[in-house]
C-alpha cells in the first residue's frame, strides 16, 4: 500500500472515533448517565422577627383618639353640662377664658391637644360671674373616679376618669406643670378658687382636675 493510503486510512479512522466520542459524550447527557446534581435547593424561608408591641400602660390604658375637636363638656357628678368655645392666647400671653358676662359657658384651648388626643387637653371655665354660679362652680367637689364625658365633632366620646384635684395659688401655676406633656390622653379642668382678693377682683387661686382617658 502506498504511503498517501495509508494517511487516508488514517484520517478516516480518527474521523471515526472522533464521531463516536462525540456520540458517547452526547448518550451521557442525554440519557440520565450523569451523576445527580450535587446543587442544594433554595434554603427554607426563614421566619422574619418582629418586634413585640409595647406593653399597655396599666390595664385600664385605652389608645388615643386622632383629633377632633370637641363640642361639649358633661360631668354629672357636679351636674356641669355646657357647650365648648374655643379659647386663644390673650396679647399678654396668658390663656383666654370665656366671658365672664356668661358664667355658664366653659371653653377649650386650641392650642392644646383635642380632647382624647396624646398630651394634656385643656378645658377652662368661670367658678363665678355677672352675680351667677359659673359652669365649674362645684369643680371643687370632683374625687379621684369621677367621670368626665367630652363630646366630639368627629361623633365621638372621650370618656375620662378623674385621678386628682388641685388648689394652687395662682403664684405658683407654672410650677404645678399643668400643661407639662404627657404619655397618653389626659385632660385638665381649670377654674378659679380659694379667697376672692376684692382689690384684685380676682380669686387667688386655682382648681385644677387631672383625668385620664378611660373609654370611647
Amino acid at each position: 500500500m502506498s504511503t498517501r493510503s495509508m494517511s487516508r486510512r488514517g484520517y478516516l479512522i480518527a474521523l471515526v472515533l472522533a464521531l463516536l466520542a462525540a456520540l458517547v459524550v452526547l448518550v451521557l447527557t442525554l440519557g440520565g448517565g450523569a451523576e445527580p446534581s450535587t446543587a442544594q435547593p433554595p434554603p427554607a424561608a426563614q421566619p422574619v422577627a418582629v418586634d413585640p408591641e409595647p406593653p399597655a400602660q396599666g390595664q385600664d390604658a385605652v389608645a388615643a383618639l386622632p383629633k377632633s375637636e370637641p363640642v361639649s363638656i358633661d360631668i354629672p357628678k357636679i351636674d356641669a353640662h355646657s357647650s365648648l368655645v374655643p379659647l386663644g392666647v390673650n396679647a399678654d400671653n396668658t390663656i383666654q377664658v370665656p366671658p365672664v358676662t356668661t358664667p355658664l359657658q366653659a371653653g377649650w384651648y386650641t392650642y392644646a391637644p383635642t380632647p382624647g388626643e396624646v398630651g394634656p387637653a385643656v378645658v377652662l371655665g368661670h367658678v363665678d360671674g355677672n352675680h351667677q354660679k359659673g359652669i365649674f362652680f362645684r369643680l371643687k367637689e370632683l374625687a379621684p373616679g369621677d367621670r368626665v364625658s367630652v363630646a366630639r365633632r368627629d361623633g365621638t366620646t372621650a370618656s375620662f376618669e378623674v385621678t386628682k384635684v388641685h388648689q394652687v395659688p395662682k403664684k405658683d401655676f407654672e410650677a404645678e406643670g399643668v400643661y407639662d406633656d404627657t404619655a397618653g390622653p389626659e385632660l385638665r379642668l381649670i377654674t378659679c378658687g380659694g379667697v376672692f382678693d376684692r382689690s384684685a377682683h380676682n380669686y387667688v387661686d386655682n382648681i385644677v382636675v387631672y383625668a385620664k382617658l378611660v373609654g370611647r
